[in-house]
């Protein structure tokens, strides 16, 4: 089996796992969307799992993001098809310029000073630019994310943006054995989320909810997930170095 069909393959049991978990937690298959993170992973798998119907694939480094999505622009007028980038990792001011106004959704805004810089950046491209709140649920010191008692606020800074917009919440759990431990915390985002949601705020519209990767994704479908990140169990082993 080449590379190409070990990935085919591979995609063809995660989105049957994705479509039983929507299932089983009385949700349609097409509620639920995969992303394929393809971070450390060569253009060429990107492309191979592109050619095998997937389009959306998450990036954790901006810079990264940035070499793949020129690999596949300028190559986009033969082959036709163009990935849907979605950006997952933590996020420096600095690096904003690369993602601003070019990828379909920034995950992880985590603060109002890197709002600011994002609507700027999107205003300077004209483009509007799409985003999660990355909520920090558990408190972890060592995670990025806001803090659940800061959403509210950061919220309201979407409320004032030109061209940034809200579209959801996402969350990174602790990592735990226990399942059901992982899944109290989705199931903490989806309350927030429902919360917030209720609030109306010009250019926030929270529809979203990016929980759940390969090891838990089943459990965050359970809990409401729209959005789910899945790489290891796609591309296997991330090439490191």
């Amino acid at each position: 089996m080449t590379r190409a069909q070990d990935i085919a393959a591979h995609l063809t049991e995660v989105r049957q796992q994705v479509a039983d978990a929507a299932t089983r937690a009385g949700r349609s298959a097409e509620s639920v969307r995969l992303v394929a993170v393809s971070k450390k992973m060569p253009a060429e798998d990107v492309r191979a799992a592109l050619a095998a119907g997937q389009l959306d694939f998450g990036e954790n480094y901006a810079q990264e993001l940035r070499d793949k999505r020129a690999v596949f622009e300028s190559a986009g007028a033969v082959t036709g098809a163009l990935p849907r980038w979605h950006y997952i990792g933590p996020l420096q001011r600095n690096k904003v310029k690369f993602l601003a106004g070019q990828v379909a959704l920034i995950h992880s805004v985590a603060d109002v000073d890197i709002l600011e810089e994002i609507d700027r950046r999107a205003e300077a491209a004209g483009a509007d630019q799409d985003c999660l709140v990355q909520v920090n649920v558990a408190g972890e010191a060592q995670k990025s994310g806001a803090a659940v008692a800061a959403v509210p606020g950061l919220l309201d800074a979407f409320a004032r943006s030109r061209r940034a917009r809200c579209v959801g919440l996402m969350l990174i759990p602790p990592f735990d054995a226990d399942q059901e431990q992982t899944r109290r915390h989705f199931a903490t985002l989806r309350a927030l989320r429902d919360r917030e949601g209720a609030v109306a705020r010009p250019r926030v519209a929270l529809h979203e909810l990016s929980m759940g990767m390969s090891g838990d994704f089943a459990a965050a479908i359970t809990e409401g997930a729209t959005l789910v990140r899945v790489g290891t169990a796609i591309f296997g082993a991330r090439v490191t170095g």
